[in-house]
């Protein structure tokens, strides 16, 4: 370290919270020279700049301020030791940086602890199984060192998840650092007040720092609330972080443990409170006039690590705005289907719960052998964890998981005699099951070592003698313990399995049991997380209608994200923007008691293009509807509209037409005639034609009454059979369209069916003449030459669109298929309302934001940068 280095450390923790003047004039009462003080004055803002300006993780700072935390310093001793635990373990530096980037922003956000008085509220949102509990030790680490005291962690609802929360601060935090640390709850019980005086057990600790971790239970909170209230002097002086783990669950809308959340919160005059979640909804939605537990202060998106298996990344979502469909994630080839006939057959019906036994065939046979396998198949690469589960969820009745352990285990004792017998057809069913799902997920697709059938086959045997078949929930007394050595088991359980939880080395999972709201289903999700060493080998056993939900709120937390970094902006804070988030028809956000400070939310296509990706290929008169509602478009555009048509091969842009000037009664009228699939969300003709009315009934005249319409085929070749006409003089040679590789042939999944030139395709582009036409290019050109016009296209698609791509199948649909795709100009002040809901910040906002605007727009403003 240089001497200017040294010179800078003396005083940065001098100057930590000053502007650069106040830096310069408190350095400047020292004597150094005027060039010296300046150096360590622009050397303190440029750290201070660096922390606000970090790009991961995103997020939302309130008043504009100046952070007070730059960074560990020198001298810290519970991230260093924290930092090195974690480098010993295997950590490579990229992750460690994220790690210790992601801290320090939301350090940097907390209040100065030795501020007089402060109540910092904040949320932290992360995925699901990706390491929120690290990311909280490493937040209490540098509070720590920077001169937090008291820690209280409000750890989910169960006693297993307590327990884990409190094994690991243990480990990673106490254990570290010994000498700084006092913990007042153990592994083996939740609080208990201490005998004697709290004020002078508080004395006793030395300055030391004090945890508790704590279960979100009414009678354990009363207990703490109790005890701290007879150390009052203490409390008004201590600075204090309280994290909440699972902060969407009891915090939010519960008639008892959120009262006593906020009373405890309320104890500390130097207080701050951060909720970790990876599930949002219901803390989004939070009055942020009531007083309650909204997060005020701050938001931030933590980034998702390296390698973690997320909603979208299993099972892919849809476009999100402004984004090209290329883009949107597809999922990973291992969602497997549960016949909706099988489902009775492992979860009864209310009436059948006594006398239930579960029947192990089909999907759930499948779903254990391959458990086995690919158990046996780690094994032999001997990488990883060294655990391995599967999860087996139907129902959260105790009955239902009782009646799963002699099914399974009289399964397992069959299929150990055939394998010790050397049994034929069982030893068939294995190596054809193995073959199939490596052959749809190769190992080099993911850096993995392929593992063949007779390599794992030495394994096999000792597998399946050693699996042990687990039921976990509210009432066993066995639990699943991964702390005493390897564990090979098949958990069966129910809510004690679908929260904060980690089910150690998940390779498989059965799931099949039913959830109302978003956040629920995603916490039931365990199979999220990471797989090194394995990362071939998951697969999820599920219904085709979860599969879909899971892909539907994989486009809302991408969303949601979005929202969250759209507003990057200094002077904005969660009192002044909010989040969105979309609805589906038949899932709830969150709880309703959850809900009911929400309010409907605006959104618009504005600027937004949509297109259809799904279609029924097997469905005959579903296909040739949709011909006739095309070319009743274009019939209804000629003759009652009076649109005039252009031939764009003649301006050498072969196989397109163009009519300019249809109204927005025939785009209506097409809309209720064409018929989208219902997998595409984008494509609601309900939402389409609300938005489009609206549209044209603005206060400024009107925008989206005339519509060109464009028809996009290929260049004629010559061949009558590939010929399509739409109508007299408008005929195109069919595009080819081939589909993705799916589980139902009867649904062809096409992913993109525009291209993102085509946007264009009625616009005058010259000015970009040998350019990359950019989407935002087209967003311009479009406001410059047509600002109140929308653009349809029609796509004529070849029934057997054959194809040589990888991962592709021809089309093969039993008629010629019409894809559609919809431009929208970007509005000039006009929305739509649609099925958005987001918290209601009209109490919070000045009310002379307010006065110029009707109610119904507040919202609406918020989101178009009016507020």
């Amino acid at each position: 370290m240089d001497e200017f280095d040294q010179q800078y450390e003396a005083f940065k923790q001098l100057i930590k919270g000053k502007t650069p003047e106040q830096a310069l004039g408190m350095i400047r009462l020292f004597g150094m020279s005027e060039e010296l003080a300046k150096r360590i004055a622009e050397r303190h803002q440029q750290e201070t700049i660096k922390v606000r300006e970090m790009t991961q993780p995103g997020s939302v700072v309130r008043n504009n301020r100046e952070t007070w935390y730059v960074g560990p310093q020198e001298g810290d001793r519970c991230w260093p030791a924290f930092r090195d635990l974690l480098s010993g373990d295997g950590w490579d530096a990229a992750a460690l940086q994220s790690l210790d980037d992601a801290s320090t922003k939301v350090v940097s956000m907390l209040d100065h602890p030795q501020e007089r008085a402060f109540s910092t509220r904040g949320l932290v949102v992360g995925y699901v199984q990706s390491g929120k509990t690290t990311n909280f030790t490493a937040l209490i680490a540098k509070a720590a060192d920077a001169g937090y005291k008291f820690f209280i962690v409000l750890a989910g609802m169960h006693n297993g998840l307590r327990r884990q929360t409190q094994l690991r601060l243990q480990d990673q935090l106490v254990d570290q650092v010994v000498d700084q640390w006092h913990a007042l709850t153990g592994p083996d019980g939740d609080f208990e007040p201490p005998h004697g005086n709290p004020a002078a057990f508080f004395a006793q600790s030395n300055g030391q720092h004090v945890l508790c971790v704590v279960k979100k239970n009414v009678p354990r909170l009363r207990k703490l609330k109790g005890w701290l209230e007879k150390a009052p002097d203490y409390l008004r002086t201590c600075p204090t972080l309280i994290i909440d783990d699972e902060a969407d669950q009891a915090s939010v809308a519960s008639k008892t443990t959120n009262p006593l959340i906020r009373e405890i919160i309320d104890l500390f005059p130097r207080g701050g409170y951060v909720g970790y979640t990876a599930t949002p909804f219901a803390n989004l939605l939070i009055d942020p006039a009531s007083g309650d537990l909204y997060p005020r202060d701050f938001i931030v998106n933590l980034p998702k690590p390296e390698g973690h298996f997320g909603t979208e990344v299993l099972f892919g979502r849809q476009p999100i705005e402004g984004e090209d469909p290329e883009d949107a994630p597809d999922g990973y080839d291992m969602i497997r289907s549960v016949p909706h006939e099988e489902v009775p057959l492992v979860r009864p019906g209310r009436d059948e719960l006594d006398d239930f036994v579960p029947e192990i065939t089909g999907a759930l046979r499948d779903s254990v052998l391959y458990f086995w396998l690919t158990t046996a198949a780690r094994r032999h690469r001997g990488t990883g964890n060294p655990h391995s589960t599967m999860l087996v969820h139907t129902s959260v009745s105790t009955l239902v998981h009782e009646s799963f352990k002699e099914p399974l285990e009289d399964f397992r004792a069959e299929v150990a005699a055939a394998l010790k017998a050397g049994d034929e057809a069982v030893l068939a069913e294995l190596r054809g099951l193995w073959a199939e799902e490596t052959g749809r997920v190769p190992a080099n697709e993911f850096r993995e070592t392929a593992t063949g059938f007779d390599e794992l086959l030495t394994h096999l045997g000792t597998v399946v003698s050693e699996c042990r078949v687990i039921l976990d929930n509210s009432v066993s007394v066995e639990r699943l313990d991964y702390e005493n050595g390897p564990v090979t088991a098949i958990a069966v359980g129910g809510n004690t399995l679908s929260r904060g939880l980690t089910l150690e080395g998940l390779v498989v999972s059965y799931f099949v049991r039913g959830a109302s709201t978003y956040d629920t289903l995603l916490q039931m999700g365990r199979w999220f997380g990471f797989r090194k060493g394995y990362a071939d080998l998951p697969r999820v056993w599920m219904t085709d209608d979860l599969r879909d939900w899971f892909r539907h709120i994989a486009t809302v937390e991408a969303e949601m994200r979005r929202d969250i970094d759209r507003y990057l902006v200094e002077d904005k804070t969660p009192q002044t923007f909010a989040v969105r988030l979309r609805s589906h028809p038949a899932l709830r956000i969150t709880a309703a008691p959850k809900m009911r400070d929400a309010i409907k939310a605006s959104s618009s296509y504005g600027g937004q293009r949509v297109q259809t990706r799904y279609f029924r290929t097997h469905d005959a008169a579903w296909l040739r509807a949709n011909q006739e509602a095309a070319r009743g478009l274009l019939d209804d555009g000629i003759r009652l509209d009076g649109a005039r048509h252009e031939d764009l091969s003649l301006q050498g842009r072969a196989g397109r037409h163009l009519l300019r000037g249809v109204s927005h009664d025939s785009i209506l009228t097409f809309l209720s005639r064409y018929r989208f699939h219902e997998k595409s969300m984008d494509c609601d003709t309900r939402l389409l034609g609300d938005y489009i009315e609206k549209r044209t009934r603005s206060a400024n005249g009107g925008s989206l009454r005339r519509w060109n319409v464009a028809v996009v085929g290929r260049a004629a070749g010559g061949s009558a059979e590939r010929r399509y006409e739409f109508v007299p003089g408008i005929a195109v040679d069919r595009i080819d369209r081939a589909r993705q590789i799916t589980e139902d042939p009867s649904i062809a999944d096409i992913k993109t069916l525009m291209n993102p030139i085509d946007a264009g395709i009625d616009l005058d582009l010259t000015a970009w003449s040998g350019q990359p036409i950019t989407e935002d290019m087209l967003k311009q050109a479009r406001l410059a030459q047509s600002p109140d016009t929308g653009l349809l296209v029609l796509y004529p698609i070849d029934r057997t669109s054959p194809t040589t791509r990888p991962k592709r199948v021809p089309l093969d649909a039993v008629d010629h298929v019409i894809g559609v795709a919809m431009v929208f100009p970007v509005p000039r002040g006009e929305d739509s309302r649609v099925d958005w809901y987001s918290a209601d910040l009209s109490g919070v906002l000045p009310d002379d934001d307010l006065d110029d605007l009707p109610e119904e727009d507040v919202t609406a403003a918020l989101y178009e940068g009016q507020l």
